[in-house]
């Protein structure tokens, strides 16, 4: 098979539609459709069930499909290091960060990045952690900003820092008498929480005592992104637990929202940065690393 029908397969096999997969791979419906079926006939086998409703992949087809995944990563990293064997600080690094980071990270990341390899632009992409974790095991990816815990297969990770976590509030509630406040404090009721598949979400829950209770997240609200959440306590709606970075970057003149700090051991979260084992570029990763370490979010400890 040649490399083209390989992305044909693995586009089809993502997008499961004929239209979308083409599109994928800039050309027509019929080019790409064609092509498949020829694979098909050559090899005498069925890779993908088509009707008029779906496109299914067969036993056979899921295998080749992962198969050609793994071949086009590989024909990648020749172009990869082909392109940049001679100053790996050439050429675009693709970063993902999930949305709990980016919006504290990447204005101060940009700049410092810049004045350490000002040819290597960022391709950027915001997620949740199992997608981007996706992506770059797929080599679409070159490497990922997470929270721990995280761990997959033939990928290396690295703490770039710690954040405590802190407690927003709207003017005059409660607990904004107190100096410092206990995690054990943090009840569901007019709690603001993340949506679920946020692994931040996951880390509040675990770091207090009563949310973690057998339906201890019951009568908590949901916001769709921090940003979000802070209006919603801002307008009174309730309380909510925010990485410090988040807390430290909104204006600190904002009358309608106040911040206390957890007692010690505060709860707090691992950030690290990972990318795969067989990265063609670790010298992009150090610099990488050493950009954050110059110009980290705001409070945050730098490791």
């Amino acid at each position: 098979m040649t490399l083209t029908e390989l992305r044909y397969i693995v586009s089809l096999a993502r997008e499961r539609h004929f239209g979308h997969a083409a599109a994928k791979c800039n050309v027509s419906q019929p080019t790409l459709s064609v092509a498949l079926k020829k694979v098909e006939q050559r090899y005498g086998v069925t890779l993908f069930e088509r009707s008029s409703a779906e496109v299914r992949l067969t036993t056979i087809g899921e295998q080749i499909a992962q198969q050609a995944e793994r071949v086009l990563e590989e024909a990648g990293k020749l172009k990869e290091i082909a392109a940049q064997g001679k100053d790996p600080l050439l050429g675009p690094l693709r970063l993902g960060v999930i949305y709990t980071i980016a919006p504290y990270l990447l204005p101060r990341l940009i700049p410092a990045l810049n004045a350490r390899a000002p040819k290597m632009p960022l391709y950027l992409q915001e997620n949740f952690t199992v997608n981007l974790a996706l992506q770059l095991r797929r080599g679409e990816l070159d490497v990922i900003v997470v929270a721990l815990p995280f761990a997959e297969p033939g990928v290396v990770s690295r703490v770039v820092y710690e954040e405590p976590f802190c407690v927003a509030m709207p003017e005059g509630h409660p607990l904004a008498m107190k100096t410092v406040v206990e995690p054990a404090q943090v009840a569901a009721e007019n709690l603001l929480l993340l949506g679920n598949g946020n692994c931040f979400r996951d880390q509040v829950v675990q770091a207090c005592p009563q949310l973690a209770a057998p339906g201890g997240t019951e009568g908590a609200l949901e916001g769709s992104s921090l940003e979000t959440v802070r209006y919603m306590v801002a307008s009174g709606a309730g309380i909510s637990v925010v990485p410090a970075s988040a807390a430290a970057s909104w204006p600190r003149n904002e009358p309608l929202l106040q911040f206390r700090r957890f007692s010690d051991p505060s709860p707090m979260r691992e950030v690290v940065i990972a990318w795969r084992a067989t990265f063609p570029r670790p010298q992009a990763i150090d610099v990488l690393r050493a950009a954050i370490l110059d110009a980290p979010p705001p409070g945050v400890t730098t490791r």
